[in-house]
């Protein structure tokens, strides 16, 4: 196309001079500038066009403004998060008619009259000024230069307090542009690309920290427990400091009949008396396994007290919700880390009915935490350290078990909130690098990592199925019981004075327990020894009671290998099964009242335990109706005589899945930690079987595990992913403030002054404000969390000249004009988020819980065609829901 009208191509060709060249291509140069300037000013109409969109929603719509913004957080970038929406959009005639069709409804997308404008100048005026001229807006009464979060950020800005809830979008979006920045600076020089690297590794170097910290911790506990649980029954003369099976070593005095008897160890009866026969003597061991339970259990609880509150119970249900975005401080902390250490050895060896495999996260996750603080980019973000601590998660339960990949399912079934791919990566190679420096430690003494090997020769039938499933319904059962048990016990330890002596209570559960437990062989041993010792399968060496069947009359009655074909019960035996069906008995009514007490207490192993001696009774009782019954038609075909038909140690293997799904809840990280706890691969569907049909029956009276009902018993704001929301309430009935409350606490962008905000956040107790236009408009701008205002403020005091009380407090992206002798005001628009999110009054609450629950909100705010209406935080919306299951929702004690 021709670019001079009246003339041909041929023409301009012909006409064309030097001089009409150089010309020509400055014409062209400044028409192409007009063109991209008008393309410029389309594309700000546009954005301009969909911020309106989006910030007048739909009935019953969510605004869900990216957090890939670069202006959130006090970012810069030109456009929408640093100036006003007036200023990309100037309201035009036709926009009073203006109608949007979407989905089949015709809405009216108008602004209203009422609304001024949200700043005095537009966008193209503000970008042409320059810092001088933003000075002479205030009558040169301010230094040359005010102070800005935005361009000078502030020591202490970006954190949180105690016992608050994190921003995640906000966390996301500070990670996005500190890697932005690294990359772009990656390009300009070499140290800056190794710095990039650096950082890029940092994570992987952190991880294989985190693994050697905890495998070596999780390895010094294990045999400090084993030698503290061994000196409750003697001492070894050659050396305090080995255990029973490690001073019985190197014996040579050591019979196969009594292989756990050697002179170098002796009973305190021994040490004391002389003798280890007779009542005396068994009076004098009954005593000294009391008066260690009690030391023990008093040391323990007495280091908890005095040093560290947090290192008590579990701490599963803590770290849940610390991962859901909850802040509590001290509780992953150093000190916390030590005392856990030690009381848990404690704790362990008093012989409480408590394992230490709940405990062993909580360990990982602190060891995880002190580690964050060597890499900046975890120390000074939440969201990345939480990351961490989901793979921490992972290696808690890789050095309780001896099973990486199950504690890596775990972490992401059970504990963790949010989960990326890379953190999967992450968490799998920190569980390797655990379960490696646990297994190099080799602190059980079998060159095994498994905790619980077993062998069993016979394979299972498809018969066996039913009494599998009936095991299933047994851990449903029994998990639905224990937690509406416990959580009784422990809100009755709450409420009553119970609560205000833990030291008495410890004291007294010890000493009931060791005085109930010395009699009995299978309550006396610790709880891992109990589950190796139901496990086990019996072979003709095993000299234990629970092998004490009637041996065969000749040799062509034994099995294939090593096993042993069925063979009916004797007197040994007998005498076991009473002695299991008392240790069941105690172990579920003790463990009730033992979880929630003031020292390191983990379940996975108490609640195995049960499920074990269930199994194996139920597959003795199994055994022997097929050594009896061989002819009839359930066994006929693959149960013949002489053969070993049925495996009781498999029976306890399920049992024990079967009741710690029943009591977690869990499913998949259940089955793979069995298999991999015990080597068991190829009875994953017995397992599979047992553990659907415990969470199906267990779900049938409730669908808490035992960490969601102490969450929700301690008041912690955590929102249950699994928990559906069925209620057709909507924004308006659960936001703040209530029709009978006082107004709304807001901030203006302009015309407050310093002093009337300090008034305004001394006079309430809120976390954040929202920014509005106006107190008549009530039209929304963003969002203040409490804690950046008043750094904000008290920093610009002290560094920026002139501030005082009667300073405005600004929001703008420029200062607005002053009087002469005003003071000068304080930009605090940097500190403010400036894509808060929205819904309308009348959003389903279903909708606004799964936008909290993926996403990890604070705070929504709540919107009438753009008006300020009030805001919903995950407080409300957790009082709320206990409203509807009828409970009291005074209960949720954190903000």
């Amino acid at each position: 196309m021709s670019l001079y009208k009246g003339k041909t191509g041929s023409e301009e060709k012909q006409s064309h001079s030097p001089w009409e060249a150089g010309w020509r291509s400055v014409y062209v140069g400044l028409l192409v500038e007009a063109e991209e300037e008008k393309k410029m000013n389309e594309r700000k109409e546009t954005a301009a066009g969909q911020i309106r969109v989006t910030r007048l929603l739909l009935p019953g719509a969510v605004r869900l403004l990216s957090s890939s913004q670069p202006g959130f957080g006090g970012m810069e970038n030109p456009g929408y998060c640093t100036g006003s929406f007036d200023g990309l959009h100037h309201p035009s005639d036709d926009d009073d008619d203006e109608m949007v069709d979407i989905a089949g409804a015709t809405l009216d997308f108008s602004s209203t009259d009422d609304v001024p404008p949200l700043s005095t100048g537009g966008y193209e005026e503000y970008s042409s000024s320059s810092s001088s001229s933003r000075a002479a807006g205030m009558n040169g009464n301010g230094p040359s230069k005010l102070v800005d979060p935005l361009e000078d950020p502030l020591p202490g800005v970006g954190t949180y307090e105690d016992f608050n809830t994190i921003d995640w979008v906000r966390e996301k979006s500070k990670d996005r542009d500190r890697h932005r920045e690294i990359t772009n600076k990656s390009r300009q020089s070499t140290v800056a690309l190794l710095h990039s690297v650096s950082d890029a590794f940092s994570g992987w170097l952190l991880m294989l920290l985190v693994g050697l910290m905890s495998g070596a911790l999780a390895g010094g506990i294990d045999i400090a427990a084993h030698w503290l649980t061994d000196m409750k029954g003697g001492v070894c003369l050659i050396g305090f400091w080995f255990n029973h099976e490690h001073c019985c070593w190197k014996s040579k005095e050591t019979t196969f009949q009594e292989r756990d008897r050697c002179p170098q160890w002796q009973s305190w009866a021994e040490l004391i008396t002389g003798t280890s026969e007779g009542a005396f003597a068994y009076i004098v061991n009954y005593l000294m396994y009391i008066f260690w339970a009690l030391l023990f259990s008093f040391l323990a609880v007495t280091l908890v007290r005095a040093f560290a509150p947090y290192a008590c119970g579990s701490g599963i249900p803590e770290i849940k919700t610390i991962l859901s975005g909850f802040i509590i401080r001290g509780y992953l902390g150093k000190w916390t880390l030590i005392i856990k250490t030690i009381t848990l050895v404690l704790a362990v060896s008093s012989g409480l009915s408590l394992g230490k495999e709940g405990p062993l996260v909580h360990v990982a996750c602190c060891c995880a935490n002190i580690l964050c603080h060597l890499f900046t980019k975890y120390r000074k973000n939440e969201a990345k350290r939480r990351e961490v601590l989901s793979a921490a998660a992972a290696v808690g339960v890789s050095v309780a078990f001896g099973a990486p990949i199950g504690g890596v399912l775990f972490s992401l079934e059970e504990v963790s909130y949010y989960f990326p791919l890379k953190t999967l990566w992450r968490s799998f190679f920190a569980a390797l690098v655990a379960a490696f420096t646990l297994r190099s430690i080799n602190p059980f003494g079998n060159s095994r990592l498994v905790l619980f090997y077993v062998e069993f020769h016979a394979p299972w039938h498809l018969v066996e199925l039913a009494p599998f499933v009936l095991l299933g319904i047994f851990g449903g059962l029994w998990g639905a019981l224990f937690i509406r048990a416990n959580i009784a016990w422990c809100r009755r330890r709450k409420t009553t004075r119970l609560g205000h002596y833990p030291v008495i209570e410890v004291l007294v559960v010890a000493a009931l327990t060791a005085l109930l437990a010395y009699p009995n062989s299978y309550t006396r041993m610790s709880g891992a020894e109990l589950i190796s010792e139901l496990f086990n399968d019996c072979s003709l060496l095993d000299s234990s009671q629970l092998c004490g069947y009637k041996q065969p009359a000749n040799t062509s009655e034994t099995g294939v290998g090593n096993s042993l074909a069925d063979r009916p019960a004797g007197e040994g035996l007998y005498t076991a099964l009473w002695q299991l069906a008392l240790a069941l008995v105690f172990k579920m009514m003790i463990t009730v009242i033992t979880f929630g007490m003031k020292v390191p207490s983990g379940l996975f192993i108490p609640s195995m335990a049960v499920g074990a001696i269930a199994g194996r009774l139920l597959g003795v009782g199994m055994e022997q109706l097929a050594y009896y019954n061989h002819d009839s038609v359930i066994f006929k075909g693959w149960c013949s005589p002489g053969a070993d038909c049925i495996t009781p140690g498999l029976y306890a293997m399920v049992g024990a899945a079967a009741c710690l799904g029943g009591v977690t809840r869990m499913t998949v990280s259940l089955v793979v930690i069995m298999f991999e706890l015990t080597g068991g691969l190829e009875y994953i569907v017995p397992l599979m079987a047992a553990t659907m049909t415990s969470k199906w029956v267990a779900d049938a009276f409730g669908r808490e595990g035992i960490y969601e009902a102490h969450i929700r018993l301690n008041g912690y704001p955590f929102l249950e992913p699994k928990e559906e929301f069925e209620h057709s309430s909507l924004a308006v009935d659960v936001m703040r403030p209530r029709r009978s409350d006082p107004a709304l606490a807001v901030l203006t962008q302009e015309g407050m002054t310093v002093g009337q905000v300090e008034a305004l956040v001394e006079s309430t107790h809120y976390s954040g404000f929202p920014v509005v236009v106006s107190q008549e408009s009530q039209r929304l701008v963003g969002f203040v969390l409490r804690r950046d205002l008043l750094i904000s403020i008290d920093n610009g005091r002290k560094r920026q000249e002139g501030v005082v009380s009667a300073s405005q407090v600004v929001f703008t992206e420029h200062a607005p004009s002053l009087a002469a002798d005003a003071p000068p005001p304080l930009r605090l628009r940097g500190i403010m988020d400036l894509s808060p999110f929205t819904v309308t009054d009348h959003t389903p609450m279903d909708i606004t819980v799964d936008i909290f629950r993926k996403l990890g909100l604070r705070q929504c705010l709540v919107t009438h065609n753009g008006r300020l209406l009030g805001i919903i935080t995950k407080k409300d919306i957790l009082k709320h829901m206990a409203q509807i299951a009828n409970r009291d929702p005074d209960s949720i004690l954190f903000n």
